[in-house]
């Protein structure tokens, strides 16, 4: 498994290495690597990770062990031409623009650490720093939402640039029935990390879901036991009270982003009956997303997964 960039530049200034760590802050065209893209770099010219796919890789490292001498942060601009675009898997070139930061005054060992505290305990985090000082400080979702729900990092008018460092995503599901087989494949795809919950044997098999994470347990007492999250999505399949009822009522008691449901416009408003009669009001109960998935018209169990996914992204990546 690749260390996370922030996590290896603590690691080698802790056993004593002098260390820089550079960031894309801005791209024009087609730059080799995205916003938010990392390099660690040592004083000897040692290097993990990647800020142009290559191409400019040489003079970002001269730039960092010079930084890391003047005990100053850099702002380095670079043009990738076309050709070199090209030998990186890339049709035309662009523009990039690399802040160069040694680990001292600006981003410290502390700051590092509670990077790293933060990824250990699945915490969502950020770093908000000023271009023109080269000093970091840690930030909340709270102090930019939208880029958090986004997992984008980027420029602010201001000139402060603003790093996220999010928890993975999970998809809890809850019936290992046939719809559950693609999905399970589709959440992968998409960067999730899949649980499937069902208590019953014959369907949440190893033979049904070769490689897949499977709880036996009922859906309440799983669920107690993978505390769900913002960063989580539920998926309720069974038709079945008896197991979508228990995971419903506990999603509705956590933060989860989404949480959607099978079932007809009918099977649902019996399902609204039960909640509210099990005390749940009505702006929870709008929380769930029933008949799951968007209506895109699917009929076979892929394309039910396919509608599924598709709003459960519609939901983490657009405006609320």
């Amino acid at each position: 498994m690749t260390t996370e960039p922030a996590q290896l530049a603590l690691d080698w200034a802790q056993a004593g290495r002098k260390v820089a760590l550079a960031t894309v802050v801005e791209t024009w065209g087609s730059a080799p690597r995205g916003v938010g893209s990392q390099l660690v770099i040592d004083a000897d010219g040692a290097m993990e990770g990647s800020v142009s796919g290559g191409c400019v890789e040489g003079a970002v490292v001269v730039a960092a062990i010079d930084a890391i001498a003047a005990g100053k942060h850099a702002i380095l601009e670079f043009g990738v031409s076309d050709d070199e675009a090209f030998a990186v898997g890339l049709a035309c070139g662009g523009q990039i623009r690399v802040l160069v930061q040694p680990v001292g005054d600006g981003l410290t060992l502390a700051i590092l650490q509670a990077l790293a505290d933060a990824r250990a305990a699945a915490r969502p985090i950020g770093l908000a720093t000023d271009l023109a000082t080269g000093s970091s400080r840690v930030i909340t979702a709270a102090d930019a939402p939208d880029r958090f729900r986004l997992d984008r990092a980027g420029l602010e008018e201001d000139g402060t640039f603003i790093t996220i460092q999010n928890p993975p995503l999970r998809m809890i599901i809850v019936g290992a029935v046939h719809i559950a087989q693609p999905l399970v494949g589709m959440a992968r795809a998409c960067g999730y990390a899949p649980v499937l919950i069902d208590p019953r044997g014959a369907f949440g098999s190893e033979a049904r879901f070769p490689g897949e994470t499977i709880v036996e347990d009922w859906p309440d007492e799983a669920l107690a036991a993978l505390k769900p999250d913002s960063r989580t999505a539920i998926v309720t399949l069974t038709h079945d009270p008896k197991l979508d009822d228990p995971a419903i009522m506990a999603a509705l008691r956590s933060d989860v982003f989404y949480l959607g449901c099978l079932g007809s416009t009918r099977t649902h408003a019996k399902r609204v009956a039960r909640l509210q009669a099990a005390g749940f009001t009505e702006g929870q109960i709008a929380r769930i997303h029933a008949p799951v998935g968007l209506d895109i018209g699917g009929r076979h169990p892929a394309e039910i997964a396919l509608s599924i996914m598709a709003q459960i992204t519609q939901v983490l990546r657009q405006a609320r």
